[in-house]
């Protein structure tokens, strides 16, 4: 898919590409006296709503974040279960995704991730490939600061080898080099469960989108939420660094 030129160009009425930072699992599971994990499986489940929501809205690309570089930090425990939780999510909703015609792709390392996952990550992203639906990304084992770092690694590599100039490196180089590098920018960026930062996700790409920053817990997340946010996006006057006239 070709990347938009200017921001600007993009369409004032909708997000055509929106990105969620989908947080407050463990939150909503331990309110309910529920171990963190039961949170995260009712987090997927919730998923396929968003998935679903999407057509209606004239969202095209949706980009989620569903376990960063960060997230090795937690319990082995709570690790091991995640991994747990992805290998099955993608086991069980590969028919559905195939069958709704949405494209899947996952962007991150994939060094740390099991065989097994790996293979159905794959497999998804094979089958589904063709579709011209929603763009499903799923960031996986995904950090923005690492995405750029091996980026810039590879970029390197190009102008050590002599296939770039390093004084023809400019702005639109590196984006090349990202994992997201087939997608437009996000246009709208929503975190869930109250907190106000962006941890580590598209720190490169964003650079010119909307944020939301909710209170809803993301098991809580629904298609009318969404569909609030994006009509909320749509009023919103976005200039681009420049002025009306």
């Amino acid at each position: 898919m070709p990347k938009d030129k200017d921001p600007s160009d993009r369409t004032a009425h909708g997000p055509r590409h929106v990105a969620i930072i989908m947080d407050g699992n463990g939150r909503w599971a331990q309110a309910r006296g529920r171990p963190r994990l039961f949170g995260h499986h009712a987090g997927a489940r919730r998923v396929r709503e968003v998935v679903e929501a999407c057509p209606d809205l004239g969202v095209e690309y949706l980009t989620i974040f569903a376990f960063s570089t960060e997230n090795w930090k937690r319990t082995q425990v709570e690790v091991a279960g995640l991994m747990s939780l992805f290998r099955r999510y993608i086991a069980r909703e590969t028919r559905a995704l195939h069958a709704r015609g949405v494209c899947v792709r996952f962007i991150g390392d994939r060094v740390r991730l099991d065989a097994k996952l790996i293979e159905l990550m794959d497999t998804l992203e094979e089958q589904t490939r063709g579709n011209t639906g929603v763009h499903l990304t799923i960031a996986l084992n995904y950090g923005g600061r690492d995405e750029v770092a091996r980026a810039t690694r590879r970029l390197a590599q190009d102008v050590a080898d002599g296939k770039l100039r390093p004084e023809d490196v400019d702005v639109e180089t590196l984006p090349r080099y990202l994992d997201t590098r087939v997608l437009p920018d996000p246009d709208l960026v929503i975190r869930t469960s109250g907190e106000a930062r962006i941890s580590n996700f598209l720190l490169w790409q964003s650079a010119y989108a909307e944020y939301e920053f909710i209170d809803t817990l993301w098991p809580d997340f629904t298609a009318d939420e969404l569909a609030r946010l994006c009509r909320s996006y749509g009023a919103r006057d976005r200039r681009f660094g420049s002025v009306k006239t």
